[in-house]
């Protein structure tokens, strides 16, 4: 990547810096925005594929694409065409990854990502929490990074994790009740309520802005993958529907935008088919999946659910040999054109051990983005991970892997949520 001559290399930037002058023209004109070519100091090596970086890198400026129009606005709680601000290739990489770390403190690198404009947010475990006050404390460092003059995004991180309710809670408090005993409930729609909004003020005390839930699988049988962590509402796709919907609406009404998962369904998983670690296959009829397992998307959507994750499981009737999101036809036919999703779709764990056959995190990070996701989340507890993925998403859009209307369409949706969100 770097052998050329220092001559040809400044022919490059010459013809670079007339395409960004082409670009910000462009920009006065469409609302669009401009990028420099630079490489951040901090963007991390990644894979090796041949040919990466051999190119200019393609004009940004292309159309919004899907999702651009009233139902984005709906679902991202501002305008999908406002202004976005100019940055550059890494930056624009960067507002696409979700990075983790290990233990309380947030590393000094990332902190140094995230005050140049490098990060989109941060997903945090059970390890990085030991008191309300103690992650609250670590936000607040986290948003003083964010507001650093060398970062042209004047919006919140995305700072999120998984408050499901029951055993699956990563902050102590609400919701306490789990989906299985809120499905089971006397009046379950009062119950889904109250753990969306209970959700949303115990994260907002702390300044988390997005929750990677509710669950909204449709469980097949007692003590299947999701029934035995008690995380599917009911057996019936109108009650998980219905109390999704009410979960999602209280939760977001509380400040904390909702996530929708893990589509297009985990819920016919039997109990070892775990995606965390092992590939999953799910050979259900079309018919199934979309009467069945999608059922709730539709609910949710209407409800105005800010992001949907991507299940990491194969569907061979909608995409055969492709985990969901890895897949255009899924992620694309399925949930931006059947459903008409428009606002941000963001994976599963990227290091999934579902995924072991697609190769190590940057070609992960480029199948990903190439089928349509929005946000990468490299939930791994480890900074470099994010960084391989971050750097992945740089080399595809210089080389032409990742098509420059589609990467500013994504960059788009999710500079729209973060832009929605109150700090």
């Amino acid at each position: 990547m770097h052998s050329r001559s220092h001559r040809s290399t400044r022919a490059r930037f010459a013809i670079i810096a007339a395409a960004v002058a082409v670009a910000c023209a462009a920009s006065a004109a469409a609302g669009y925005f401009a990028f420099s070519a630079q490489r951040s100091p901090g963007s991390a090596a990644g894979d090796t594929s041949a040919g990466a970086g051999s190119k200019a890198p393609p004009r940004a400026g292309a159309s919004a694409g899907a999702g651009s129009g009233s139902a984005a606005a709906k679902q991202s709680g501002g305008p999908a065409s406002a202004a976005l601000p100019k940055l550059s290739l890494a930056q624009m990489a960067g507002q696409r990854v979700i990075y983790s770390y290990g233990g309380l403190t947030p590393p000094a690198a990332l902190l140094a990502l995230i005050s140049h404009g490098e990060a989109a947010g941060v997903i945090f475990f059970g390890h990085n929490i030991s008191s309300q006050a103690q992650i609250a404390k670590v936000i607040a460092e986290l948003e003083r990074a964010n507001s650093s003059p060398l970062n042209p995004v004047r919006a919140p991180l995305l700072l999120m994790t998984d408050q499901e309710g029951g055993i699956i809670r990563r902050m102590p408090g609400a919701p306490l009740l789990s989906e299985r005993q809120i499905g089971a409930a006397a009046d379950a729609a009062a119950e889904a309520t109250a753990a969306g909004r209970s959700a949303g003020l115990n994260l907002r005390s702390v300044g988390m802005n997005i929750n990677l839930a509710p669950v909204l699988d449709v469980y097949r049988r007692p003590g299947d993958f999701d029934d035995q962590f008690g995380r599917s509402y009911s057996t019936n796709p109108d009650t998980v529907a219905s109390l999704g919907a009410d979960f999602i609406t209280a939760q977001q009404r509380a400040g904390v935008a909702a996530t929708a998962k893990h589509f297009p369904g985990l819920g016919a998983a039997a109990q070892a088919q775990n995606t965390d670690k092992v590939p999953v296959t799910l050979n259900l009829p079309v018919s199934v999946i979309r009467n069945t397992d999608v059922l709730p998307y539709k609910a949710a959507i209407a409800a105005g659910v800010r992001l949907v994750m991507l299940s990491w499981a194969v569907y061979p009737a909608l995409a055969p040999g492709r985990p969901a999101g890895l897949s255009a036809a899924i992620v694309g036919g399925e949930l931006r054109q059947r459903l008409r999703f428009g606002g941000v779709t963001i994976t599963d764990a990227l290091e999934a051990g579902a995924l072991r056959a697609f190769g190590a995190i940057p070609n992960r990070s480029l199948l990903a983005a190439q089928a349509g996701m929005d946000l990468l989340l490299c939930s791994g507890q480890n900074y470099p991970e994010g960084a391989q993925a971050a750097a992945a998403l740089e080399r595809g859009y210089r080389d032409g892997r990742l098509g420059a209307p589609a990467f500013t369409a994504a960059v788009r949706r999710v500079l729209t949520l973060r832009a929605s969100l109150s700090r």
